[in-house]
Formats: structure tokens, sequence, C-alpha cells
């Protein structure tokens, strides 16, 4: 145990007496209300104390829905005090919603899902401090960056020895040891446990179920997976028989060993086997020679690899099986269904209770539940999958990003266009979009004997725009933006919430420049996705650069100019980048930007292509100061991507919890009683008339009012009584801040309009 943890432990076993907890006016009321029977002591003869109740208006909703926030949730402890290494709640005026935040992943006890009346005791709470391993740190953008062991947190009996109203863990940064989870890219090693896990995994399944047969098991960005053929379907319980037989191969410590054989002999043993699948695989290797991985002399599977060299090397207790899904045969819908297995592997067991850590939280930001539980957006499946139906609440967050996004492009000299949803198949034909991306494009229509076609990009409108009159190099460049809406079609299996749908606005922009002008156009559009990107609370980017591929559009000369410009764009910006060779598209060089999220999380968003292909096939021109006419260049660039995923990486990115100039609702007015009504709704026309969001909720009782807005996540909530009515005041808390105490109505809303511009908390 470390020497600071001691001693706190011998202070505490020492000097009990020092926990006394502090009394405060109305305490006494509260406690007699609330008395503990006898025999309520927990382990060590300790009492059981309940969550304190303080005397404002906001005390009993307030700690009561604190302490059943943080404590429901059985793999989490939630600390709630912001800007400080620690874990506590109670009367200091913050609440679950803080930004700087710590979970405690609970690695061992309470092993079933207690009910949060369950947690609402000092006992219950330590029993779940106490059962912890390890604990994962959240900055103030709730990256996860950090992670120790609570062993020596177990003898710190002053953390339970404070008073009703606060209880806290303390963690110094010295303590603090990092856990950086890896990737498949930067730890070869982490690949091969990967790769290998799913050789184990579908060996195992093979032996429990002999008439399984395997199709395909890569690696993947978190673990592994692997797909099946079988008569019997798989159920979550199944991972654990599967997880059990899994561990006794890696037990067994067999060998991996790489074969090399002919196309012939492979075949040979395959159809020896009874392995279809397997012969349809060999047909699509299109190299030789043929190579196998066996493990011992059981199993083998066609394979690449790589691959440890024993199963004995895979890390037991980081190994862990996810869920079971279905998935089709080559993603083909008319083909066989198989059942897919998710597995996940790391090289530590610390690395995946911190990969755990990140898993659940993901689940708890997910965007398709908030989506619904906050009234932004909803997928009606009567009207067709992946359609996006705006709520009121969602559209105003969307308007409110709309408004930005052409607030700061006509800033930085963009013109902003409305172009048609469908136009003439031949335009498609023209841009190459119908030869190329035709399965990604819905079926034409007749109108008047020509066909139609809905867009699915918004290059060739704009490019219309451009030809409609002969162009100077004297008005190049001239950059054009819209918020165009597309439409692609994806199969049904596909979709996922705002992430993948069938019809979404992109933040499109063109720029058409001289080739002398694509470097300072291009570290132009960096600047400006930087600034909207910082805007959204997004400042930590990973940027690509890819280059000419084999088949490409285009001379030597203009590549090597486009590729030079955007490196130097870059370096100009002072951005970290990695180059992806050969990665580029066939019409030009381009930058690809990801975004990461509050949890660690990297999202593609924003991406710079330079484009030689389709000035040359709708044959754009300029005229230069020779009167000479020349091919423009033409810059894509979305820096969202399209405003339903920029919606949902938002969303989760801050658990729906939005900055107030984000909020779809602001301020919520709480009346005690109906006679507070009418002056809560002149307080509503004054903010309403200063563009700030407001609405009165009553009907209920202020406690259920107080939970509601809680729940809703409203930034602003105050509460209006007799006191208030007559002194012209409200009594507020907000979300980040706490309570504000009564003030005038005239300082909420110069609090609030400071907040809004700039963009911060209140």
């Amino acid at each position: 145990m470390p020497k600071a943890n001691q001693s706190r432990a011998n202070q505490s076993k020492a000097k009990p007496s020092q926990a006394k907890p502090r009394r405060r006016r109305g305490d006494d009321k509260v406690a007699s209300r609330r008395r503990e029977p006898k025999g309520a002591e927990g382990r060590g003869g300790e009492r059981r104390v309940s969550p304190a109740v303080s005397s404002s208006r906001f005390s009993t909703m307030y700690t009561a829905s604190c302490i059943r926030q943080v404590l429901c949730e059985p793999r989490f402890l939630v600390a709630l005090k912001s800007g400080q290494s620690a874990l506590s709640f109670g009367r200091s005026g913050t609440g679950p919603w803080q930004p700087r935040i710590l979970f405690a992943y609970k690695a061992h006890g309470l092993n079933s899902t207690p009910s949060p009346s369950g947690y609402s005791s000092l006992k219950s709470r330590r029993r779940f401090i106490w059962s912890e391993k390890a604990l994962v740190k959240f900055s103030t953008d709730g990256k996860a960056q950090h992670s120790r062991t609570l062993a020596s947190l177990a003898a710190d009996q002053e953390t339970v020895a404070k008073t009703e109203s606060e209880i806290d863990i303390s963690v110094s940064e010295e303590e603090i040891r990092p856990v950086v989870l890896p990737t498949n890219d930067s730890y070869e090693k982490l690949l091969q446990i990967r790769h290998t896990s799913a050789h184990v995994m579908a060996m195992a399944v093979q032996k429990l179920y002999p008439e399984a047969q395997v199709t395909i098991g890569p690696w993947i960005e978190k673990g592994f997976y692997y797909d099946f053929d079988m008569k019997e379907p798989l159920a979550e319980k199944d991972l654990k028989k599967i997880k059990k037989e899994m561990d006794k191969i890696v037990g067994r410590n067999l060998p991996l060993r790489r074969e090399e054989v002919s196309r012939d002999e492979a075949a040979r043993r395959i159809k020896e086997i009874n392995e279809p699948y397997k012969l349809e695989i060999l047909d699509s290797i299109k190299t030789e020679p043929i190579t196998i991985y066996h493990i011992g002399d059981e199993w083998w599977d066609l394979c690449a690899g790589p691959h440890l060299e024993r199963t004995g090397q895979i890390p037991r207790r980081a190994l862990e099986l996810e869920t079971v899904a279905g998935a089709y045969w080559r993603g083909d819908e008319k083909r066989a269904m198989l059942q897919r297995i998710y597995g996940t592997a790391w090289e530590t067991e610390e690395q995946l209770k911190a990969y755990q850590v990140q898993k659940e939280e993901a689940k708890r930001r997910d965007h398709r539940r908030l989506g619904q539980d906050l009234g932004l957006f909803s997928i009606q499946e009567d009207a067709g999958g992946g359609l996006v139906f705006w709520h009121p609440k969602g559209a105003m967050v969307r308007h409110i990003i709309e408004e930005y996004w052409k607030k700061v492009h006509l800033q930085r000299g963009y013109e902003l266009l409305y172009t048609p949803h469908v136009a003439k198949l031949d335009l498609w034909k023209t841009s190459g979009h119908y030869d190329f991306y035709r399965e990604n494009m819905y079926d034409h229509m007749d109108v008047e004997d020509e066909l139609y076609q809905l867009r699915p990009m918004n290059c060739p409108c704009h490019i219309q725009i451009y030809k409609d009159v002969l162009r100077s190099y004297r008005e190049l460049p001239m950059r054009v933006a819209e918020l165009g809406t597309v439409y692609r079609y994806e199969r049904s299996g596909a979709l996922h919430g705002l992430f993948r749908v069938r019809g979404f606005t992109q933040d499109d922009a063109h720029i058409f420049c001289l080739p002398d002008q694509i470097r300072e156009e291009i570290r132009g559009v960096l600047d400006l996705t930087e600034e909207i990107l910082t805007t959204f609370g997004f400042k930590n980017y990973e940027v690509n650069l890819s280059t000419r591929p084999e088949k490409s559009v285009g001379g030597d000369d203009i590549w090597e100019q486009a590729t030079t410009a955007l490196r130097e764009a870059l370096e100009d910006k002072g951005w970290n980048y990695s180059i992806d060779e050969g990665g580029g598209a066939f019409y030009g060089p381009k930058i690809d930007l990801k975004i990461e999220d509050a949890i660690g999380r990297k999202w593609q968003c924003s991406t710079v292509q330079v484009d030689f292909n389709l000035p040359h096939r709708f044959k754009l021109s300029y005229v230069d100061m020779n009167t000479q006419r020349k091919q423009p260049i033409m810059i894509h660039r979305a820096i969202l991507g399209s405003i339903e995923r920029f919606f949902g990486i938002l969303v989760e990115n801050y658990a729906g919890d939005f900055p107030l100039w984000l909020a779809p609702m602001q301020v919520r007015l709480l009346p005690v009683t109906d006679t507070q009504v009418p002056y809560c709704k002149d307080v509503v026309a004054k903010l309403k008339a200063l563009e700030i969001r407001a609405e009165i909720a009553y009907g209920e009782r202020l406690a259920k009012l107080i939970r509601n807005a809680e729940t809703q996540k409203i930034p602003v909530m105050a509460v209006v009584g007799p006191k208030e009515v007559e002194d012209g005041t409200l009594t507020v808390r907000t979300r980040h801040g706490g309570e504000l105490g009564s003030v005038s109505v005239d300082h909420v809303i110069a609090k609030i309009q400071a907040a809004v511009a700039s963009r911060g908390l209140l």
C-alpha cells in the first residue's frame, strides 16, 4: 500500500471522532422523518446514513436524483464534482452533468444489477466503492486518459467518514498511471493476438458444434469476428460455453504452424472436410502459393496471417466474446444468413477494462436512444427505413448548426447555392456517377419520355452554375457552398441511426480555381475546418494525406503540383499528418480528417479533394490573361460531412447535454403553484424577445418538474414562488454552475447572453 494511503488509513482508525457529520438547520426534522431501524449497521459496525437533504428549493429532488443517477449504474461510479481529481456529491452545487468526471469500473462484487434504492445508503455505496479494481479518469472533454488501482483506497476510511452532504474519494495526479489503448496499426502483436484469437474461437465453435461451417474471420478495429453457417441458432448465453472452450485451447499452448500448398492441394483438403465456403474463398484468392495456418494438428484454415507462435501467448484475461449477430454471406441478402460472433482481445487485462469502460460509456451516449429520450428525431419505419424525421427539438439544434454554418461561410467569401434534388439522367452519365456509382443510386424515373435521377451528389449541379457563363481568370477562385440533400441507396441491414441513412444533407462546397491558387485555397479550407470544428467542441484530429493511386486521370505535372500544394498547406497549418500512399481518388489527391470525441473515438468527418476529372468531363474553362481558354482546378470540400451524421456525433459527444448555445431549450421556468404562471409568462416573453429559448412547465408537483427538467437536460431552470413574484426575481439552478440563488431577471439574461456569445458554460 502506498505510504500516503497507509497514513490516511491509520489516521482514520486512530481518530474516528473526526468523522462526525456537520449539522445544518433543518437536519433534525429530516432525521426524525427517516430514522434508521435498529440493526442497520453495516460491516464493521458502521451506521447506514441516508442521503442528505438540504433546505433549498432544489434540495430534495436534486440530491435524490443525483444519487439515483450516480449509483444505479452498477459498472460505474460517477464523480459529480467538476475541476478536481475527486469523486464527490452533495451540497457542492454541482451535478452529474459536470464535464469533468471520473468513472470507476466494477471488476468484482455486486454481480446482479441493483435497483436505485439498493444504493441509497452509504453502506451500499461503500461496498460498491471497495469492490472496484480500476479507475479511469476523464478530462474536461470526457476523454479517457488514465487508470489506476483502487486497492490502496480500500483502507481509506476518511472517505466513508465524510458528512451526509459530501463523500470524497481523492485521487492525486501523481498516483494516476496512464492507460493507452493500442491500435492494430501501431502494435503488430495486438493484431496477432486478435487474429489468433479469431482462429481459436473458430476451433472452439467447431469442437462444440461439429456441424458448423466456418467462413471468414478477420481482425477488426477493436477485436475480431468469425462467421459460421450453423443449424442451431446461437444465443448470448452460448458465448460463455465457447469462451470456456477457448480457454482450454489457450491453456494447452498449442503451436501455430504456417504451411504453403498448391491451389489443387488446398481444394482437395477443403473437399475432404466438406467446407464449401472455403472453396469459394479459395477461388477468390488470386495469389500463389496458398497459405494455411494450423493450430496443433487439430484445426486449420486458409489464412495469410500474421499469428502468434502458440495459443498460450493469448492473454486469456484480456479476451472476451461480446455479441452474436446475423450477417449475409458476402454481404448479399440473397445468400445464406450466417451467425457472426464478435470478440475483443487486448494485450493486458488493464486494457480490456479500459475498453469496457469506453464501451459502456458509448452505450450511455448512443444517439439513437438519446434521440428518442430527448425527442430530437425518429426513424419512422412506416414511412421507410433510413429516412430521418426531425422533431421540434432536434430541428432547432439543426437550425442553429445551419445558421452558424451559413454565417461563417459568408464571412469566408463563399456564395450560397440552392440546386434541384433531381436532374436528367444524362447529367449523371456525363459526371461518371451512373457508370461508377450506380449501385448506390435509386432507379431513375420516366418524366414525359425523359429519364430523371434523384441526385446522389451535389457536384454536377454546382458545375452547371459555373458553366452558366464564360468565366474570366479574374473571377477565380469561385467558392460556392450548399447544404444540399442527396439520396443514396443503402441496404436495410447497413442502416444505423443517423450514421447511415438513405437521405441526408451534405455541407457541400466547391472551389473553382487556378492551378497556382490550390495551396492558398487548401490552407483557407483547413483554417475554416479548424474554426468550425473547434466551435462545436472538437479539437483533436487525425489527418491523412492520400496520394495518387495506380489508376488515375490527369498528367504527372498536375498531380505533383496538387499533392505538393496539399502537403505544403498542411505544413503551413502545423498539423501532424500521415501519408496514405496510393490512397487518393482516381481524380486527384485528398486530405481526410477524423475528429476525436469525448470518449476517444475517432469519426471520419472532413474531407478536401482536388479534382482534375469533372472539369475535363464537363469541359469547364476560363479565359486567362492571354485570352486563351484554360481548364480550372476543382476542389471538393465538406467539413461536417453530413448534417445527420454530424448531429449524431454531437449527441454522442455531449451525451445529449448540449452546451447552452446549442441547447434546443435554454431556460425552463417552474412555478410553484398556478398563481405564479402569469409572472412566468411575462418573463418567458421577455426572454424570447431577446432570442433566448424559454418555456414554462407547470401542472405537476415541483419535485417532478425539477426531475423532468434534469432528465431533459435543460441548461437553466428557475423556480418561481410567491417571494420571487414579489421581488421580481428567479431562483436559478444551472446544470454546469449549480445554484445561482435568487437573482433578478436582468441578471439571468446577462449571464445567458454572455455564455451564448462565448459559446461557454453557465
